[in-house]
């Protein structure tokens, strides 16, 4: 067998053994090893030692532990409770304001974790007693919950955005400065969509009793300065610098990190089993995030090395279709690929498969990462296997899974029209960059 065709088995044994169970970073490194040295002999070895150290040596992975140490503090200091509470101290009389109130809560905290789980988790545990205490709509509720949750997998600062840069070449300058308005855009289109439903059927989401009401707006205006304020300054601190060109991501995500640390102390909510906790967590997250980051980079460098990707490549551009078409074909494969793999794995294994194509159909590359990230968030939202829907469950044991589901499928299909909407019109993702970066 030839080493184009060697590849492709490797691929295809890759998918078998992720559908059945095996864990993706070992199946990673065993598959590269055995068909590496199948293909290429013991050259393999000094393929695996290269391609690690070169990983390693890209400076801005040092921005995912701080990112993560940022999301983990910001958890624990309460600031996402008393933003949540004044806002719904100053709506609580507008049908559906919960779901409003929600969303927003979402989208800043967003800015501060990507971490899908934490962000899923901590709305949910806000959120879902609220809402079901008031008589709001299970299943709605549960769909604004995930689709909030996930928001932070593409605003920035996003981890998933920070390993795609090195992963596609692009500056993760680039990507962050291009996921702000399509970003914006998505809470924009559930909110619309939430309170859209509200207005017109207030049974769905009524408004809060009058002693849930402000009656007092310095009360409001206090819990908004103090919920939002140090959110914002965070959010300087870990975008702004990076955007305005004065800091790198990993120096921008030291800010963030000790930005965030001296929020948990000032909070009151410092102590060393939280500290110790936030700090286990972290290393936890990393350490199965570069793992996964060094086997597939490994995995993709024997995959390229035997031909395969050349192969893919020729045939992708052999197609008798306009570039766009066959972009729209990737889409639909990430999206599929994406119900039964975390995002991880389909950044770090399967893009990097699909960017020499992408160069050689000369399509830009920031745009590509952007519609892949919002791709890959709609698959949080997609059943059977969205991961946004278990950590709902976690958080909010009395929601049924049905009902979980039904209401990300609302969601899911406002994720799906925002993909074709960037597809069609790029400069929702590249305009930004554009204007900052020329």
């Amino acid at each position: 067998m030839s080493p184009e065709y060697l590849g492709l088995v490797m691929l295809g044994l890759l998918l078998f053994a992720i559908f059945i169970g095996f864990p993706i970073a070992f199946t990673l490194l065993l598959l590269a090893v055995t068909f590496g040295f199948v293909g290429m002999e013991h050259r393999v070895f000094n393929l695996m030692v290269s391609q690690t150290f070169g990983l390693m040596q890209e400076e801005v992975l040092a921005a995912v532990p701080l990112f993560v140490l940022m999301g983990f503090f910001l958890e624990r200091t309460g600031l996402m409770e008393r933003l949540f509470r004044a806002l719904q101290l100053a709506m609580g009389g507008l049908p559906g304001s919960l779901f409003l109130v929600t969303l927003l809560t979402a989208t800043v905290f967003a800015t501060a974790t990507g971490i899908i789980g934490a962000s899923v988790t901590v709305i949910g545990l806000l959120a879902v007693p609220v809402m079901l205490k008031y008589g709001y709509y299970a299943r709605l509720a549960a769909g604004v919950v995930c689709a909030g949750g996930t928001l932070g997998i593409l605003i920035p600062p996003s981890i998933m955005l920070v390993l795609m840069g090195p992963v596609m070449g692009v500056s993760v300058l680039h990507l962050f400065a291009g996921a702000i308005i399509p970003g914006l855009m998505l809470a924009t289109m559930h909110i619309a969509y939430a309170m859209t439903r509200a207005l017109w059927n207030p049974s769905l989401g009524p408004p809060l009793p009058i002693e849930e009401r402000a009656d007092n707006w310095w009360i409001v205006v206090k819990e908004l300065l103090a919920g939002f304020l140090p959110a914002a300054l965070l959010m300087f601190c870990a975008l702004g610098t990076i955007l305005m060109g004065i800091a790198t991501p990993t120096e921008a995500a030291g800010l963030g990190a000790m930005g965030a640390l001296i929020l948990t102390v000032v909070y009151g909510k410092m102590s060393w089993g939280l500290f110790k906790d936030c700090i286990l967590n972290t290393l936890q997250t990393t350490s199965m995030i570069l793992f996964l980051a060094v086997s597939a980079n490994i995995y993709a460098a024997v995959f390229s090395r035997l031909g395969s990707g050349l192969l893919v490549t020729s045939w992708f551009i052999g197609m008798p279709f306009d570039p766009f078409w066959i972009v729209v074909m990737m889409m639909v494969l990430i999206f599929l690929l994406a119900w039964p793999l975390e995002w991880p794995a389909i950044v770090l294994i399967f893009v990097p498969i699909l960017v020499p194509v992408v160069r050689e159909l000369q399509i830009d590359l920031v745009w590509f990462g952007i519609l892949v990230a919002v791709n890959l968030q709609s698959a949080f939202l997609s059943p059977p296997v969205a991961m946004a829907a278990y950590y709902l469950k976690g958080a909010a044991p009395q929601l049924s899974l049905g009902d979980i589901y039904i209401g990300m499928l609302q969601f899911n299909v406002i994720q799906n029209v925002a993909v074709v909407l960037i597809l069609l019109f790029p400069a929702i993702a590249l305009w930004l960059p554009r204007l900052i970066y020329g």
